[in-house]
């Protein structure tokens, strides 16, 4: 960048970050028309659109982010936010997935080296997660999940980080993912339940708990939970 252009590029940012979306963009947007290839420009705009609500170019810029530089966490968890707050659910979920096979998952490792690269994954996942790194987090647990799709353990984890980032319907697709292949994987059930309720989807937290006492009445976590919407409280993970 020129002397100019990083002035530019700093003045962006410190409107950015005092919440001055109009002076950000106004400082940025010059700036893709002469650097077109920087991502952290096309990222910065796109939150900026969004925060001023105009989601469909915050969406274009967040994909130009991402075609830049593919493994952008920030900028593809922010894609996601958007996609949700579109209402487009299905693009959310295909921006959120990362490619089949992506780390080798189908590959010739065998299976127990798989599981220990994957168990390190989700344990750098849980470092960032600890860090409030949450895109960082996601992107740590999915890798992992790309080398063992059946670490529900991990899948949950995942769960709680998308619905910590602010992405609660990417986190009930995941819990709903163990539930489909282990009914009675009980803290999925809960998450699933606490993560309906920042929904506003009462009824339906309400019957996940109610099921999971069904399966096992010593879930202490569940009974507490219906205990605590019924003198009027709001749950919290």
């Amino acid at each position: 960048m020129t002397t100019e252009e990083r002035r530019a590029f700093a003045l962006g940012r410190r409107s950015f970050e005092n919440g001055d979306w109009d002076g950000a963009l106004a400082h940025l947007e010059p700036l893709v028309r002469t650097r077109p290839g920087f991502a952290d420009v096309h990222y910065l705009i796109g939150l900026a659109h969004e925060h001023r609500g105009d989601l469909d170019p915050a969406a274009r810029s967040l994909e130009q982010a991402l075609r830049i530089n593919p493994r952008y966490a920030e900028a593809r968890l922010a894609l996601v936010a958007v996609h949700e707050q579109q209402g487009d659910f299905d693009r959310a979920e295909a921006v959120a997935e990362p490619p089949p096979g992506r780390n080798g998952a189908d590959g010739p490792l065998d299976p127990v080296t798989r599981g220990k690269l994957a168990n390190l994954q989700a344990s750098l996942g849980d470092a960032y997660r600890e860090a409030k790194e949450l895109g960082e987090a996601i992107e740590a647990y999915r890798k992992a999940l790309d080398r063992c799709p059946h670490f529900h353990d991990v899948r949950q984890r995942l769960g709680v980080a998308l619905r910590e980032a602010g992405l609660p319907h990417q986190a009930i697709r995941e819990f709903q993912r163990i539930l489909r292949a282990h009914p009675r994987y009980l803290d999925a059930a809960v998450q699933l339940g606490l993560t309906e309720w920042t929904l506003g989807r009462h009824g339906r937290a309400v019957a996940a708990w109610h099921a999971v006492l069904r399966s096992d009445p010593a879930r202490d976590d569940a009974r507490m939970y219906l205990q605590l919407v019924r003198g009027g409280g709001r749950p919290t993970a």
